[in-house]
């Protein structure tokens, strides 16, 4: 292929992710700035509160080396792929793609940047999203490629960083912010997972990785504190059966607090409508 015709095929590349993100009302990133901390578990569970509450939504798993998305949402199929369009995933009323409906199982996916990033965008221009109201990226953890093309392409307007009470995950959680910052992407919000173990014996909570650490970064960094998620065993083991706690107890306080995290992220765009179009 001369440059001529790569200059063409990265317009119409181009052009294509336009028009699917034209589609797409509410645009959402997940990230942290350490792996670990859950923010899979907290874009599965967003992402099926919003469609409970009536909204189209789907998940774009960008964690390419390291997708779980499928596995926690219990799809192990491969996508239909049309001659142009790849149509998603459909589990529990959400739309999602992952790169692992495309390797074989245990496949490790050694590639550079430049590469998985191509993937991201062949994800935005090739699936047939349709519209939606909202769709959640989740992003492979750190400040990578990956971040970087989502913020050129997907254009989010909204960035919801994940971190647990304890420091470590604080100071690199601190990072993510100051990259969504960066890419100037109007809204920030904190999120703080593993906040404290309720006693599935007592019902009492403990204070595994500390407290308070996420309501203190979202403080200093002048950034929404959108809430604390407790720690619930019950969320692991249904984690690894591909069911999200969210539909599986919809009144526990881990449900209730996603419910809370999602009704404020949909209050800011009620009230941004305009600003964020």
């Amino acid at each position: 292929m001369d440059q001529l015709d790569k200059q063409k095929a990265f317009e119409e590349e181009t052009k294509r992710i336009s028009d699917t993100v034209s589609k797409i009302k509410h645009r959402i990133i997940i990230f942290s700035g350490k792996g670990g901390v859950g923010k899979t578990t907290v874009s599965i569970n967003l992402a099926c509160i919003f469609h409970m509450k009536g909204f189209s939504t789907g998940i774009l798993d960008a964690d390419i080396t390291g997708p779980n998305v499928p596995k926690m949402l219990g799809v192990d199929d491969r996508p239909i792929v049309l001659s142009d369009k790849i149509l998603p995933f459909e589990k529990f009323g959400v739309k999602m793609i992952s790169m692992a409906g495309l390797l074989n199982k245990g496949q490790p996916l050694i590639w550079r940047g430049p590469l998985r990033s191509k993937v991201i965008n062949q994800f935005l221009a090739d699936v047939e999203w349709g519209e939606l109201d909202y769709l959640i990226a989740d992003l492979p953890p750190g400040t990578g490629d990956e971040i970087l093309s989502i913020a050129q392409q997907m254009k989010p307007n909204y960035a919801v960083i994940v971190t647990t009470p304890q420091e470590v995950s604080v100071i690199d959680a601190e990072r993510a912010v100051a990259m969504a910052k960066e890419l100037q992407i109007p809204s920030i919000g904190i999120v703080e997972n593993m906040s404290g173990l309720i006693c599935p014996h007592c019902g009492k909570e403990i204070d595994l990785f500390g407290k308070g650490g996420g309501k203190k970064l979202a403080r200093e960094s002048s950034t929404i504190f959108l809430g604390s998620i407790p720690i619930d065993i019950d969320a692991r083991i249904l984690s690894d059966k591909g069911k999200p706690i969210v539909l599986e107890k919809p009144d526990c306080e881990v449900t209730n607090a996603f419910k809370s995290i999602a009704g404020l992220i949909d209050a800011y765009y009620q009230e941004n409508t305009i600003k964020i179009k």
